[in-house]
């Protein structure tokens, strides 16, 4: 004799059917990317001949266009020279990237005071991209007197008393094109 459950005396009902409509799928190119050009492998080609002449290694490439440049000395002695810098695709990238190597090219400390250093740094990047043909567009021209009118005041602030004679164009700010 089979023993009945309480599911057995229920009406049996059919499962209602759900149909899920679902978008149709993107279609997405095998390669996406496209290869590169004369210039993007002109940068990329200076960016590794770079970093191989300077012994640098690239901490992380930024999305902004800023940079900072550092080393690590180890209780051995060796020394590990370090940069974060946006990835040469453009003269402003360029720019930025060779200036933090310079602050490498130059040395640390070799200008006093540090407002000097980052002129130096700066000479080096256009320097180079004139050396290497790369275009020093106005815009770089600005940046350069934007950062070094900047790091002027910041040593105002912190009590300079003499300024070099190299960064006299740069105590003033740049004037705006109206």
């Amino acid at each position: 004799m089979n023993a009945l459950t309480l599911w057995d005396l229920l009406p049996k009902r059919r499962a209602k059917r759900v149909v899920v409509s679902r978008p149709p799928a993107k279609r997405v190119a095998p390669s996406a990317k496209k290869a590169p050009s004369g210039m993007q492998l002109r940068y990329e080609q200076i960016t590794r001949e770079m970093l191989t002449l300077h012994g640098v290694r690239v901490r992380k490439w930024r999305s902004s266009m800023s940079g900072v440049a550092w080393q690590v000395t180890y209780r051995d002695g060796t020394v590990s020279r370090l940069i974060e810098s946006p990835k040469p695709k453009g003269p402003m990238s360029a720019a930025i990237f060779l200036h933090e190597i310079g602050h490498h090219a130059i040395g640390f400390g070799t200008y006093k005071p540090r407002c000097l250093e980052e002129y130096y740094a700066w000479k080096f990047s256009v320097d180079t991209m004139h050396e290497l043909g790369l275009n020093v567009t106005d815009r770089v021209l600005e940046r350069m007197h934007d950062s070094l009118h900047y790091a002027i005041e910041k040593a105002a602030r912190r009590g300079l008393k003499r300024l070099p004679s190299e960064l006299l164009p740069y105590v003033e700010p740049r004037r705006r094109a109206s």
